[in-house]
């Protein structure tokens, strides 16, 4: 090993010089372009100059490769691979997260982490081997895979495959670990989450590579990487499509904007910094471009945990249940059906009491030659075709009109002797000739455009208000399936809403969808690829709309049903998506391994998971052992400053920095901060849901606001039997709550400590 080591210390100042003799040349052509730039900048004058444009293009990309090169000089590579293809020469395959190339020497440094060659790494066993490029399979033999650790730029430890392999939980079949990915998990986290390009997992790997076309969902329990490897499959696709796609071409959709602050680091630092990054109700009201107070869905959680009335939180749960579901979007487009009838009840468009154009000529446009169009789009461009067509008609008006006259004017004429009556009485007619004339003139686009204005119609929002107020076409479009008490209880709290600007987010799938029905979506408003993040949360309507603005199906969800805290709307199971979306033609993958937290950890939140009966496999630790997860008993809640001042105190002396405490719910969380900020000597961040970012490393977080972080240590507060009780929401908050420590967890009890937790697995 040691002369392992020396070995690739050496081949580690050989890359670095290859790549600094690359960055002095890329600075020699800057320096050449810089001269350019300003020769063509005389010579136009200051003026516009296509080539100045190209020239600055080039500039820009040299520029950001020099800081990249500089940039991974400290840490070159992560892996090693020694490889050799049938019938040719061995090659040591270096491996890192940038591709770097030395153009004049002609050689390739270091190959990218999502380059064909470097699934080896990833996916490779010793022997017989292969990797699929572009156009064909390479088979060959792997005889080496190596893995480094740097610190403080400098190669400090090799790791090779075959060498340093662990079991896990010491039983065969249970999955290998390596010890590059040890020291990694154990590390101390930030606030941030991280790339982890040198510990991906074979598992992981394939979904991180899976072909851009084919929807894919991941089932992954707490800890097993599902955002990292969404994240990480977005930068792989941008590199593997980058002649078609760019990174402002992919949306990742997540669950708030606490989550949007954690992931913020992970996709820049991949190449990545382009990504379009949305929560869902942004999105939609991006689309529907309109202002409105949201009732967030944490705030209907919160209603539906402090609702004392059983029947008044039936008619919440049902009432989301029933507007997440895809039966839910049938009844909208039978109500679209029913108002379409009733629009075609379609009027002549009328100019000076002319017919200008007639109620057939329209019905014909609508109902046969633009029925393709939606709705709104089918009646723009009706009114476009008419516009074409109206100085046509209004000059057959005008002719009409003249030939009208054109008998009174010759009847006054022959009415008599000329005299000064008749002159008079001639003049009067053709003032009003002209009148009318100038009225078809004059009127006729105008009362065109007054007729679309009318005809157009409305927007998503007050369709949305008529479908239940007229309560005959709400009978009809739903079918009667929505019981009386409930559609009162929607509609009552709808028009409520409606009054006061506010829009419920379970209502956000149904404005989107009818906008979608109204305007149409155009190829423009889709993306190459999206990512839902925590996507067990989202109704099979909403997926379905997600689907609607992605190119060819092309999805990542990632999610864990065990964490489905909004369970009255969210999935079911996933069934609901491959089967009743995508009928079959979805890959389902169920990720198992656990590389957050430790085995103890696992075990004290097991009693959690089992509760729910979800049939899901149970999650696998990685062999990663620490401390028992500690019960810190108080009398009183005067107790909680010292106890949790205590308990902080042992974190960092362990030198772990991130501690999370986490209450039930915001009330909790809002009395315990201010407890603590009287008589703790720290100082905690109240997280309330709302924030665009975390400030502190010691925060108070409600259960609910936890799902997709993870902290060095959580502190779970008082998990009684009466704050956690044996239904379904409880078991999933609690095991949200217990699945977010990497290393340690603590539990102060003040009162019964809930059924759910497994006592022996708690240390006193």
């Amino acid at each position: 090993m040691k002369k392992n080591m020396r070995e690739e210390k050496e081949i580690l100042i050989e890359k670095r010089e290859l790549i600094k003799e690359e960055i002095q040349e890329k600075q020699s052509n800057i320096n050449a372009i810089e001269q350019k730039v300003k020769n063509i900048s005389r010579e136009s004058g200051g003026g516009y100059s296509e080539e100045k444009e190209t020239t600055d293009k080039v500039y820009e990309v040299l520029t950001r490769e020099i800081t990249s090169y500089e940039d991974v000089l400290k840490e070159p590579y992560f892996g090693r691979v020694d490889f050799r293809e049938h019938r040719g020469l061995e090659e040591s395959i270096y491996i890192g997260k940038k591709g770097i190339s030395n153009v004049k020497k002609g050689e390739e440094v270091v190959v990218d982490w999502r380059a064909p060659v470097a699934d080896l790494y990833y996916s490779g066993t010793g022997g017989e081997a292969f990797y699929k490029a572009p156009n064909r399979i390479i088979e060959g033999e792997l005889s080496l895979k190596r893995k480094f650790l740097f610190n403080d730029e400098e190669i400090e430890k090799v790791f090779d495959e075959g060498i340093n392999e662990l079991m896990i939980n010491g039983e065969a079949g249970q999955g290998l670990i390596d010890e590059l990915l040890k020291v990694n998990l154990e590390e101390s986290r930030g606030k941030k989450l991280r790339e982890v390009v040198a510990t991906i997992q074979k598992e992981q790997n394939e979904i991180i590579r899976w072909p851009k076309n084919l929807p894919i969902i991941v089932q992954g329990s707490a800890g097993s990487g599902k955002t990292t490897i969404a994240l990480h499959r977005l930068a792989y696709l941008i590199y593997r499509y980058r002649e078609t796609m760019e990174g402002k071409d992919i949306l990742v959709l997540a669950p708030n904007k606490l989550f949007l602050d954690y992931i913020s680091d992970i996709l820049p630092s991949l190449g990545a910094s382009q990504v379009e990054q949305d929560t869902f109700e942004e999105l939609v009201l991006s689309k529907l471009k309109i202002k409105s107070k949201i009732y967030n869905k944490d705030e209907k959680l919160k209603s539906i945990m402090e609702e004392k009335d059983e029947d008044k939180k039936k008619l919440i749960v049902d009432s989301s249940e029933i507007k997440g579901k895809l039966i839910y979007k049938a009844m909208i487009d039978r109500y679209i059906t029913l108002v379409e009838s009733k629009e075609l009840d379609i009027e002549d468009i009328i100019v000076a009491n002319e017919v200008l154009f007639s109620k057939k000529e329209i019905l014909r446009l609508y109902l046969k030659d633009l029925k393709s169009y939606p709705i709104n789009k089918r009646k723009d461009e009706i009114k476009r075709y008419l516009n074409l067509k109206i100085k046509e008609r209004v000059n057959v008006l005008l002719y009409k009109t003249d030939l009208q006259w054109d008998i009174k004017i010759k009847e006054v004429r022959l009415s008599g002797e000329d005299s000064k009556e008749r002159r008079e009485a001639l003049i009067a007619v053709y003032d009003e000739r002209d009148k009318i004339k100038n009225d078809i003139s004059k009127n006729a686009k105008k009362q065109l455009n007054l007729y679309f204005k009318n005809w157009r119609g409305i927007g998503s929002k007050d369709i949305y208000y008529n479908f239940f107020n007229d309560e005959e076409l709400f009978s009809i479009a739903t079918d009667n399936e929505i019981p009386d008490d409930l559609y009162k209880f929607m509609r009552d709290e709808f028009n409520e809403n409606y009054e006061n600007n506010i829009i419920d987010e379970d209502d956000l799938p149904t404005l989107l969808y009818i906008r979608i029905i109204l305007e149409g979506i155009a190829e423009s408003e889709k993306f190459e690829h999206i990512v839902v993040d925590e996507a067990q949360d989202y109704s099979p309507f909403q997926v379905f709309l997600v689907n609607m603005i992605a190119k060819r199906n092309s999805l990542t969800l990632v999610g864990d049903l065990a964490q489905g805290i909004y369970y009255y709307k969210g999935i079911k199971t996933w069934d609901d998506i491959t089967l009743g979306l995508f009928n079959g033609e979805a890959t389902y993958v169920q990720l198992t391994q656990s590389y957050r937290s430790t085995v103890e950890i696992i075990e004290l939140a097991q009693g959690a998971l089992n509760a729910q009966n979800l049939g899901l496999k149970n999650a696998k630790p990685v062999l990663r052992h620490g401390e028992k997860p500690y019960i810190k008993k108080v009398s009183h809640e005067d107790e909680y400053p010292k106890t949790i001042d205590e308990i902080i105190d042992e974190v960092k002396n362990k030198e772990k920095s991130t501690v999370a405490i986490i209450t039930k719910n915001s009330e909790e969380a809002l009395i315990l901060d201010k407890i603590l900020k009287k008589k703790s000597k720290y100082s905690f961040e109240l997280i309330k849901g709302k924030e665009k970012e975390v400030q502190k490393e010691l925060i108070i977080i409600p259960s609910y606001l936890t799902k997709g972080l993870e902290f060095d240590a959580t502190i779970i507060f008082n998990p009684s039997t009466e704050t956690y009780g044996d239904n379904l929401l409880d078991q999933r908050l609690l095991y949200v709550s217990l699945t977010r420590a990497l290393h340690l967890e603590y539990v102060i009890e003040k009162d019964n400590i809930t059924t759910l937790l497994e006592p022996y697995n708690v240390k006193g």
